[in-house]
This record gives structure tokens, C-alpha cells and sequence, in this order.
């Protein structure tokens, strides 16, 4: 057996130095055998082998190409059953968004979308130009990726607090760009662990668009919801209302900060600020609620809209105060929701005009994928869940 597999890579070394394609020939047998080796670490056996320490099975291979400087190696990647999936090193996680962009991009191109930099883009992620039928095969794969990520169950889990949010792209529909919601939820676990929930694409946040995100959460397996963090948006609170009945609802203080900043002036805007830390200074209910009436009073003569939005959405705001002490901070706004946001919209400005939903969807989605990857190798958890009960 070891002869044979001397012989084989002697043969390989030769058609090295000899045939165009054999280094091609020659690091693909060794990505092979490498992948062979990690999937037994994965398993913790050998094939064949029984083994009490055995984590799993190996389940066939799956094709997989991956582009080199030396040409396209075409590998079969070891699956499993009965065990965590096994993900080759080989295949950078960050890999998968780099390539979202790219079909992005290149459907950009091929569409003859009038966007600002899509040449220069393509040309540097690319080196070159790109056919359609590479654009297509590798969307197909992030489709798929993506699609089992969506569709997984979430029943492994409860899910006291969750996170709403949506942020607005630009998209070509039907021959004319229009604003399209993304629409996101981050929840965080009874381990106190943070997971993408959901992502999907739509025309609004309206009640409808909402309902169907909260619908597909609870068919997934979304259960034990106690707390759900978002601004005021009125489809939002409808579906929940719906959907989550009897779920507490935190009304996000930096929206809410952020919308009491418009009804003033640039001069007036530090006082207000001020005033509404004042406000938030302290973890008791009845204590922010009497400082909140006494800034409704103050601001009365000067400013009635933020009169009138304290008198209204203040109490509001101040929902995460019957939840555990060192969960407060955290729970009391989107934050954590908005530097997703704003990590997303690093990305998609490089694109500017989408070409269709399913480019925009494929992009969003490469992202919050690998940053849900990113959360599950983390020792650390989000929040430490011990208090709840």
C-alpha cells in the first residue's frame, strides 16, 4: 500500500515538469489528502475505525471547485452525519461574502446597471473579467449555503430577548431603482450566546413584512421570548403585538434620543441631550418617570413636539428596567443590531445600486452568515444568563 502511494506521487512529480496542467494536477491530490486527514480530526476516527472517542460518520463527498493561481482544482469534500458539519480550513469563511459581492458585481456588469465603480470593483476582486457561467455557479453555491442557514431550526434554544431592526438598499425592480427594507433579527439565547435569526428583503416594513419574519421565527422554533428591542416603527409594533403577545417591547433610547434631536435646533441640541441623561441617570422606574415630567414641563414653552414625545414615549423606553440589573445596558437599545447595520452598509456601498432582490439578499446574507460563525466560535458569552429565570 505504501509502494502504491510512493508510485502515485512520484507520478505526480513527474507530470509536475512535464504536462501544463500537472502542478494543478499535483496540488489538487494534496488538497485532497489534506482534506482526508481534517475530516478524520473532525471525527476523531479513521475510516472504518471503531473508536469510542468516534464523533460521527463520514457521509459521502460533495464536488467543490476552488480557483488557484495555478487553475481550478476540483475537490470532493468529505460530509458527515451524526456530528457538528465539518468545514474544510482550506475554504475561508470570509470567502463566501468576498463572493457574494463579486456576483453582485458582476450581474451589475452584465446588466449594463449605470453604477459608479462597478468596472474598478470587479477588476480588483477579479483581476480580469468574469464569465456568466462562473457567475452562476457560484451563486448557486451561496444559494444553497445561505438557504440551509435561513431554513435551520431554532427550537435547540429559548430566546428571551430579541432584536428588530431594518435598514434601506437601493435596488432595481422592474426596470426602476427603488428602495428596498432588509429586514433583521438578532436573538440571544438562554446561554446568553447572540445568533443571526433571520434576514429577508421586502418592499417596506410593513405590518405584513414583519408578520411574516415573526411567523417563520416561530415555525422555526422561537420560543420563551420575554423582551423585543426596537424603535417605534408602527409594522413593527403591530406584528409583535400579533405574533408575541404578552412579550415585553423596549422602545430603542438611541432612536428614541435620535428622533427628539430633529424637533430642535443645532444650538439647543446639547441641552436636550443633557437633559434626557439626566433622565436615564437612574435604574428606577417611578424616579425616571418623575424627572422625565419635570423635563416635559421645562421643554413645554420652548419645544412642544419634545414635550409632547416625552409625555408619550418616555415610559416606553423604560421597559427593560424590570429585567435583570447587568442585562439593562445592553437590552436598552439596538446597539448591538445597529453595528451589524453599520458593518452591512460598509459593504453594500461598494455596490450602490443592486441589480435585483437576489443580489441584495445574497450579499446581506454572506455577512450576517459569517458574523453568526463568528459569534459561535467566541468562548465568551454575549451575557452571563444565570439571574434569568
Amino acid at each position: 500500500m505504501a509502494g502504491s502511494n510512493i508510485d502515485g506521487i512520484g507520478g505526480l512529480l513527474q507530470r509536475v515538469f512535464q504536462e501544463e496542467d500537472g502542478l494543478r494536477e499535483f496540488l489538487e491530490a494534496m488538497v485532497q489528502q489534506v482534506l482526508r486527514i481534517e475530516v478524520g480530526r473532525h471525527l476523531e476516527a479513521a475510516p472504518h475505525e471503531r473508536s469510542q472517542r468516534r464523533k460521527g460518520y463520514r457521509n459521502g463527498t460533495k464536488p467543490r471547485r476552488l480557483n488557484t493561481r495555478v487553475g481550478e482544482l476540483e475537490l470532493e469534500v468529505p460530509q458527515v452525519r451524526g456530528c457538528e458539519p465539518y468545514h474544510p480550513s482550506l475554504f475561508a469563511k470570509w470567502q463566501r461574502s468576498e463572493r457574494a459581492l463579486l456576483v453582485a458585481c458582476a450581474e451589475m456588469y452584465f446588466q449594463g446597471v449605470s453604477t459608479r465603480n462597478v468596472r474598478r470593483v470587479l477588476e480588483t476582486m477579479c483581476d480580469g473579467e468574469i464569465s456568466s457561467m462562473t457567475v452562476s455557479r457560484v451563486a448557486s453555491e451561496l444559494d444553497e449555503k445561505l438557504s440551509e442557514f435561513r431554513s435551520r431550526r431554532l427550537d435547540h434554544a429559548t430566546w428571551p430577548y430579541l432584536m428588530i431592526d431594518a435598514r434601506y438598499e437601493k435596488v432595481r425592480v422592474e426596470g426602476r431603482v427603488v428602495s428596498q427594507a432588509v429586514l433583521v433579527v438578532i436573538g440571544i439565547t438562554d446561554q446568553g450566546r447572540r445568533e443571526v435569526l433571520h434576514w429577508s428583503v421586502g418592499d417596506s416594513e410593513s405590518e405584513s413584512n414583519w408578520s411574516e419574519v415573526f411567523r417563520d421565527l416561530k415555525d422555526r422554533g422561537v420560543s420563551g421570548v420575554k423582551l423585543a428591542i426596537s424603535d417605534a416603527h408602527q409594522g413593527i409594533r403591530r406584528a409583535l403585538s400579533r405574533h408575541f403577545q404578552g412579550v415585553a417591547w423596549q422602545r430603542c433610547r438611541v432612536h428614541f434620543k435620535r428622533e427628539m434631536g430633529r424637533k430642535v435646533s443645532y444650538k439647543r441640541m446639547k441641552e436636550l441631550m443633557g437633559d434626557l441623561s439626566s433622565v436615564y441617570a437612574s435604574w428606577d422606574r417611578a424616579e425616571c418617570l418623575r424627572r422625565g415630567q419635570e423635563m416635559a414641563e421645562k421643554w413645554k414653552g420652548r419645544c412642544a413636539a419634545v414635550s409632547a414625545m416625552l409625555s408619550d414615549g418616555l415610559e416606553d423606553t423604560l421597559a427593560v428596567l424590570s429585567f435583570p440589573e447587568h442585562h439593562r445596558r445592553k437590552l436598552s437599545s439596538t446597539n448591538l443590531l445597529e453595528s451589524v447595520m453599520k458593518r452591512l452598509k460598509k459593504r453594500t456601498r461598494v455596490v450602490g445600486i443592486f441589480p435585483n432582490r437576489a443580489s441584495c439578499d445574497r450579499l446581506i446574507g454572506s455577512q450576517l452568515l459569517e458574523l453568526h460563525e463568528r459569534w459561535q466560535v467566541q468562548e465568551k458569552s454575549h451575557m452571563n444568563m444565570e439571574c434569568v429565570n
